[in-house]
């Protein structure tokens, strides 16, 4: 257990922006939330999972919808207040404690914006180890707890409920609601016992960010960027896969959703190549040339050549230059049933996932032959 000041807040909003593969939100949105409750109602407890008793009923405020929209519509605080007394009454008991659903820019900050409004203390864990776009995407789904009730809350006052036993229902009930309250909302869902979480969730996933987001506020500190991020990738045992610019961004929101596609022309060592990352809120598939390098559930991240900083999809743009990662997920996505849940099958490509390591072990052999 231990009190989280804003220079912590600050670096994990930084590694979850990384973590987020590309999603999650605007880190930068979601760290002015945090910071601010933070200085109007006082620090946030964090808990390690072992902390948490086994019968304590916890839950996820987190945002839902297209991140590039909360660039302009942005969550103003009282929706997570409505949506959680709300679910309070529904359960009828009182929530002792929060989690993030998802390692995101934004959805890793919301929890610490209740925490500190509700006074509940936030647990180390979350139910993806990464974000991904829809609500059953989650550990907690893939060991069979259900995602309902969702209490769902836009800026206006307005609140939803919604109660399925299917977790896929509740995502096509949910991403609806959300495009009719203007493409993005605000939610309270997910909840379960502490138990439940530290064996079902993907523990210590607020102080990996943090370690990650501290890392990243002392590159100015190392002798080279090429120096601070082979500690990136050790810490997060990565792979870089690219140094490249970007050169076209196709980039469209519909159904709640963003969908794109980036293309990018190497740099330095990787001059003359090219590469092309798809996206769903989340980056999905990365390859180079004709080879895939990686796909989802590993994690696909960029991160900016000069200062590591990450680039999240609502930041890209023409011209950008960045270090293209691949990170392995958690081993709750590695099974057959995480796989099916979030591989790129899921997302209607048509290939098998590999694991990022082997993917790019593979892609290092040939190049390494081709030389020869």
């Amino acid at each position: 257990m231990r009190k989280l000041d804003i220079p912590a807040i600050q670096h994990i909003a930084t590694g979850a922006a990384l973590m987020g593969a590309g999603g999650g939100g605007n880190p930068f949105i979601g760290k002015l939330m945090a910071i601010s409750a933070v200085r109007q109602f006082g620090p946030v407890t964090l808990l390690d999972p072992s902390e948490v008793p086994d019968d304590a009923v916890v839950s996820s405020p987190s945002g839902i919808g297209a991140p590039a929209v909360t660039l302009e519509k942005f969550p103003n605080g009282s929706e997570f207040k409505l949506a959680m007394k709300k679910l309070e009454d529904l359960l009828g008991k009182p929530i002792t404690a929060v989690f993030p659903i998802e390692a995101g820019g934004i959805n890793s900050m919301m929890p610490l914006v209740v925490g500190a409004q509700m006074h509940l203390p936030v647990v180390d864990a979350d139910g993806m180890g990464r974000a991904f776009p829809e609500l059953q995407m989650s550990t907690l789904v893939l060991a069979g707890h259900k995602i309902c009730p969702i209490v769902m809350a836009d800026e206006k006052g307005n609140s939803v409920i919604i109660n399925t036993d299917d977790p896929h229902d509740a995502e096509k009930f949910a991403r609806a609601i959300t495009v009719q309250m203007g493409a993005t909302a605000q939610s309270a869902s997910d909840t379960t016992t502490g138990k439940a979480l530290r064996e079902d969730g993907v523990t210590g996933i607020m102080t990996l960010c943090e370690k990650i987001g501290t890392l990243l506020s002392a590159v100015s500190q190392y002798p080279t960027v090429a120096d601070a991020l082979q500690d990136l990738l050790q810490v997060t045992h990565g792979y870089h896969m690219m140094t490249a610019k970007i050169t076209d961004i196709r980039h469209v929101t519909k159904g709640g959703f963003n969908f794109g596609t980036v293309i990018f022309n190497g740099l330095d060592e990787d001059q003359g190549h090219t590469g092309q990352l798809e996206f769903q809120n989340e980056n999905i598939v990365f390859k180079r040339e004709d080879t895939v390098l990686a796909t989802a559930p590993d994690i696909i991240a960029l991160v900016d050549t000069e200062t590591l900083m990450p680039v999240t999809n609502e930041m890209l743009h023409y011209g950008k230059r960045v270090f293209v990662l691949g990170i392995p997920c958690n081993p709750k996505w590695r099974t057959p049933a995480g796989i099916k849940s979030v591989g790129p099958r899921y997302f209607k490509y048509d290939l098998d996932y590999e694991p990022v390591e082997d993917r790019v072990k593979a892609f290092r052999s040939q190049t390494v032959e081709a030389v020869k």
